[in-house]
């Protein structure tokens, strides 16, 4: 969710809408005392979000608070080579609500590393974007994606796929 993938050239669908319900999310996990999680995407030396820039900045719409935890990540997969595995393990944490951008890329990737890594994974059907493909619009995309979480079979963990309003109603 940082300014370089939501730019005039870069549309996403629902982007009001997945930061609301983003922000829902991280306003009920604080008031429980679960840690808030942000990831941005560090890409130094690419030329592309690089740390500081505008573009690896978090949209200015996001609800972020002086506790949450902020991971830098190097590749689709946040797990590949970040601190995301050992702040879960710190935190004794074995289950993850998954919401973000872009949904065919660094969500799909992360889902399917945490899956392997044996999480409980519910992933915000209504919580994470991406932007129209050549053959696909992001609608589409979306809806796919969330069919095959839904019909994916985990390893140890679990995995669902649920609305927001849904997973409110259960924290």
């Amino acid at each position: 969710m940082q300014k370089g993938s939501f730019t005039p050239k870069t549309p996403r669908f629902d982007t009001t809408g997945v930061i609301n319900r983003i922000n829902t999310l991280a306003k009920l996990f604080r008031k429980h005392n679960y840690p808030v999680i942000y990831i941005q995407h560090d890409g130094t030396g690419s030329g592309e979000f690089e740390k500081g820039s505008i573009e690896w900045q978090n949209l200015d719409e996001l609800s972020i608070k002086p506790n949450d935890i902020f991971i830098d990540k190097y590749a689709n997969d946040v797990f590949y080579k970040s601190k995301l595995q050992s702040r879960l393990s710190e935190f004794n944490i074995n289950e993850l609500i998954i919401t973000g951008c872009a949904t065919d890329f660094c969500v799909e990737s992360t889902i399917q590393s945490a899956l392997t890594k044996d999480y409980n994974i519910t992933v915000a059907e209504n919580g994470h974007t991406t932007g129209d493909r050549p053959n696909l619009k992001a609608q589409e995309v979306i809806n796919h994606y969330n069919w095959v979480w839904q019909n994916m079979i985990p390893t140890q963990g679990k995995i669902e796929v649920k609305k927001t309003e849904h997973i409110t109603q259960n924290l």
